[in-house]
C-alpha cells in the first residue's frame, strides 16, 4: 500500500514539475522576473504555512530559525532570491524548452560541486556522465552549430547554466542540515520575500496591467514549482522503500514539459534540443548506474 501511495505521490510531483516551463512563460509575458519571484514566493510561503500549520510543524519555525539564523540567511538569498531571479530571466531570454534542459543539468554540477566542498570522490563514470550532459547543453545552446559555438543568446545561456550553480549549491548547503526540511523550504522563501518585495519597489515595477490570467499563472508557478510538490516529492521519497525507482521517475519531466510546451503555447522544439536533452539523460543515467558493492561514501544526494 506504502508503494502505491509513494508512486502516486512521485507521480503527480513530476506532472506537476512537467507544466512549469509552460507556466514559465505564461508568467513571463505579464511579469517581469523580480515581480514573477515576489508574487510566486508570497503564494509558495502561504501554501507552505498551511502544510506546516495542518501537519503541526509551525511551532519548530522560530526554534529551526533562532538555531542558526544566518545559515538561514544565507540559504534563503540563495535559494529562492539569487536561483530564482536568475532562472526566471533565463527563460524570459531563452525559449523554455533550452532553459528547462539546461537547467536540468545541475545534478551533475552537483557532482563537481560536492567533490570540491564536501570532499567526495569522482568516479570515473561521473567524469563520463559529465561529458554526456555538458556536450548535450552545447548542442541545445548552439542548436548543433557545435564548432561554430553561435548562441542566440549568451547571456540567456550563462544564466542557465549559473542557475544550476545556484541550485547544487544550496543543496550543498543543505547536506548536513539537520532540521525538517519543509521548515527549512518555508524559513528560506520568509527570508527571501522582503528582499523580493525591496528589489520590486526600486525597480519601480507595476502591476497594474496585469490580467486574470497572469495572475492565474504566478500562482500556479508558486504553488506547483516553488511550495506544494516540493511536498509531494518529499512524501512519496519519505513512503517508498525504493528510493531509485521513485527518483528515477523524475527523467520522464522534460520530455513531457516538451510535449506541453508545444502543444500549449506552441513553442518550436529545434530537433537539437531534444538530441541535447537525451545526451544530458544519458549522463545523468550513467552517473547512477552502481558497479560492485555500494559505497555509501561516494553517493551523493
Amino acid at each position: 500500500m506504502n508503494e502505491r501511495r509513494a508512486l502516486g505521490l512521485g507521480l503527480s510531483a513530476v506532472l506537476l514539475w512537467s507544466t512549469v516551463a509552460t507556466a514559465f512563460k505564461l508568467t513571463l509575458a505579464e511579469f517581469s522576473p523580480i515581480q514573477m519571484l515576489t508574487i510566486a514566493s508570497i503564494v509558495s510561503a502561504f501554501a507552505l504555512l498551511v502544510i506546516c500549520a495542518v501537519s503541526g510543524k509551525l511551532k519548530l519555525l522560530p526554534s529551526t530559525f533562532l538555531s542558526n539564523p544566518w545559515y538561514y540567511l544565507l540559504l534563503g538569498l540563495v535559494n529562492p532570491l539569487a536561483y530564482y531571479i536568475i532562472l526566471f530571466k533565463a527563460y524570459d531570454l531563452l525559449p523554455a524548452s533550452q532553459a528547462q534542459a539546461i537547467n536540468y543539468s545541475w545534478a551533475i554540477t552537483l557532482t563537481l560541486m560536492a567533490a570540491v566542498f564536501l570532499g567526495q570522490k569522482i568516479r570515473k563514470q561521473d567524469w563520463i556522465a559529465c561529458t554526456f550532459s555538458y556536450i548535450g547543453v552545447i548542442v541545445i545552446a548552439t542548436k548543433g552549430d557545435i564548432l561554430g559555438l553561435n548562441f542566440d543568446s549568451p547571456l540567456g545561456v550563462g544564466l542557465a547554466l549559473l542557475s544550476t550553480l545556484l541550485w547544487a549549491g544550496y543543496w550543498i548547503l543543505n547536506a548536513k542540515n539537520k532540521a525538517d526540511p519543509v521548515v527549512g523550504v518555508l524559513l528560506g522563501f520568509l527570508v527571501a520575500i522582503p528582499f523580493a518585495i525591496g528589489l520590486t519597489l526600486y525597480e519601480g515595477e507595476s502591476f497594474a496591467q496585469i490580467t486574470t490570467q497572469g495572475w492565474l499563472a504566478v500562482t500556479y508557478v508558486g504553488l506547483f514549482e516553488m511550495g506544494v510538490t516540493f511536498v509531494l516529492w518529499l512524501s512519496a521519497l519519505k513512503a517508498t522503500e525504493n528510493t531509485a525507482r521513485i527518483s528515477n521517475l523524475i527523467f520522464a519531466s522534460p520530455f513531457i514539459s516538451l510535449v506541453l510546451l508545444a502543444t500549449i503555447i506552441g513553442e518550436q522544439i529545434h530537433p537539437t534540443t531534444l538530441i541535447g536533452l537525451l545526451l544530458i539523460i544519458t549522463g545523468l543515467v550513467i552517473q547512477q548506474i552502481k558497479f560492485g558493492k555500494k559505497d555509501p561514501s561516494k553517493q551523493t544526494t
